[in-house]
C-alpha cells in the first residue's frame, strides 16, 4: 500500500543451524524474515514479536520495509524474505502470471462501516464534489496505478451511479497527497491512515468509504509464502500462521496497544496515533470478498488474466 524506499539490502536467511529440516524442535530456532510495509496494517506482527508469540514456536523475527507489496512478492519467491505482506490486489496480479506463491494467513481487514474505516476517497472542504457519483470526469491520486484503490474507488463510483471510465488517476505517494489537494493539483484523493486523519484534520472531507463499498468486511491484504517454502517447510509455515493468528487477535482486542506499537516503527505522532481510525484483524479471511476483488479487476482490466484463488488463498 504505502510506498517507502526500501530500507536495507535484502538477505536470505535459514536456520540457526543452517539446516535443511523442517526446525521448531527443541534448540532448533529458525531466522525468519518478514516484507512488510511501515503502515497501521502490520502493527500486529510487531506487537506479536513483543508478546512472544514468535518466539514461543522457535521463531526469530525480523521485519524488513519493503516499497509495498508488489515489491514484496519478489523478495518472497527468490527466498529473501520467508514470508511478505501485501494487498491482495497485488498477489492477484502475481497469481495471474503464475508466479508460485499462496496466501498463509489474514493481513488486515475494513471495519465495514461506512465513514469510519481506515482507507476513503476524500476532498477539500471546499470542493463541489459532494457524492462518489460526482468523482466522474475527475482526477484522483492512488499510490499505485491499476491496483485496489483504483479498483474500489472505480465500485464507489460505480455503486453512486456515476461513470467509473471517465476517472483519471494519478499515482503519487500517500504522503504527497494533501498537498497535492490543497494545490489543486488533483480534484480527489484515494488515502489510507494516516494520511486520512491528516487530512480531515486539515478540514478535508470523506466523500466515498472505499473498502466499504466494495465488499461487507472487505479483506485488504495477507500474509503470503512462496509455494517452495510451504511444499519444503511446512512445519516453518505452520508456526509462523499460527503465531500471525495469535497476533491478529490480539491486536483486533487491545486497539490501545497497537497505537502505542505504532511508535515503533512509523512516524505518526502521538496526537495522529489517537485519532486514527483503526482497521479490523480478523484471523479468517472473507474470501467471498476477495472474488469480489477479483472479478472488479477482471472488469477494470486489472489482471492479464482471471486470477486463481483456489491456488492462492489458504
Amino acid at each position: 500500500m504505502v510506498a517507502v524506499a526500501l530500507a536495507g539490502t535484502l538477505t536470505a536467511c535459514g536456520t540457526s543451524s543452517d539446516s535443511d529440516s523442517a526446525g521448531g524442535d527443541s534448540g532448533s530456532v529458525d531466522k525468519v524474515k518478514v516484507g512488510v510495509i511501515p503502515i497501521i496494517d502490520v502493527a500486529p506482527i510487531y506487537l506479536g514479536q513483543k508478546q512472544g508469540f514468535f518466539s514461543k514456536r522457535n521463531i526469530e523475527l525480523t521485519m524488513e520495509a519493503g516499497q509495498g507489496g508488489a515489491a514484496i512478492v519478489p523478495g518472497v519467491v527468490s527466498g529473501q524474505f520467508q514470508f511478505g505482506f501485501s494487498n491482495w490486489t497485488s498477489l492477484m496480479i502475481a497469481q495471474s502470471k503464475n508466479v508460485p506463491i499462496k496466501a498463509v494467513a489474514a493481513g488486515v481487514s475494513s471495519t465495514g462501516v461506512q465513514g469510519k474505516d481506515f482507507g476513503a476517497v476524500v476532498v477539500k472542504g471546499d470542493s463541489p464534489i459532494k457524492t462518489a457519483a460526482d468523482l466522474a470526469g475527475k482526477k484522483i491520486s492512488v499510490n499505485t496505478l491499476k491496483n485496489i484503490g483504483d479498483t474500489i474507488t472505480r465500485q464507489s463510483v460505480r455503486k453512486a451511479g456515476g461513470d467509473p471510465s471517465k476517472i483519471e488517476f494519478v499515482e503519487m505517494p500517500f504522503p504527497n497527497m494533501p498537498a497535492a489537494l490543497d494545490g489543486g493539483q488533483v480534484d480527489a484523493a484515494w488515502v489510507v491512515e494516516p494520511t486520512l486523519t491528516a487530512v480531515k484534520a486539515a478540514g478535508g472531507r470523506e466523500v466515498a468509504s472505499t473498502f466499504v463499498d466494495a465488499a461487507p468486511d472487505l479483506s485488504v491484504a495477507a500474509y503470503f509464502a512462496s509455494t517452495e517454502l510451504i511444499g519444503k517447510n511446512p512445519d516453518l509455515v505452520k508456526r509462523f500462521t499460527e503465531a500471525i493468528n495469535e497476533s491478529l487477535a490480539y491486536a483486533d482486542a487491545n486497539p490501545e496497544a497497537v497505537r502505542t506499537v505504532l511508535a515503533d516503527y512509523t512516524k505518526i505522532d502521538e496526537k495522529n496515533r489517537a485519532a486514527l481510525i483503526l482497521p479490523k484483524w480478523p484471523v479468517a479471511i472473507n474470501e467471498a470478498s476477495v472474488q469480489t476483488l477479483a472479478t472488479l479487476g477482471v472488469e477494470d482490466g486489472i489482471f492479464a488474466e482471471a486470477p486463481d484463488l483456489e491456488k492462492l488463498l489458504p
